[in-house]
């Protein structure tokens, strides 16, 4: 009885875990959809703004406004839903830790 409690407890662990937005993920998202459109690095673009100013833009619901300024280029793909479901949290971890004043440096 123990082992299945135990096994449904790691079993939650690793779902919850999953359902997080991750940085990385963020990262390999810029890299896969948005490098070659906005035709910079994933630091240049998360230096944009101040963790602050990407806060302020997803507290807000502009963080696909703010993210279109950075990138004028990716305005399709941050107005998409695809953007506002899926991509969006990961995308946000990802420019919040390498904004400008993070002392981060990605290596994308």
């Amino acid at each position: 009885m123990k082992k299945i409690a135990m096994a449904a407890i790691v079993g939650l662990a690793l779902l919850s875990t999953a359902a997080n937005a991750d940085a990385d993920k963020g990262k390999r998202i810029y890299q896969k959809k948005l490098k070659s459109v906005c035709g910079f690095s994933g630091g240049d673009f998360a230096a944009k703004h101040t963790q602050d100013e990407w806060t302020e833009a997803k507290e807000d619901g502009t963080l696909g406004e703010m993210m279109t300024e950075a990138c004028p280029a990716g305005k399709d793909f941050f107005e998409s839903s695809k953007f506002k479901k899926k991509f969006s949290s990961h995308l946000y971890d990802f420019v919040n830790d390498f904004a400008s004043d993070s002392g981060n440096i990605p290596s994308c």
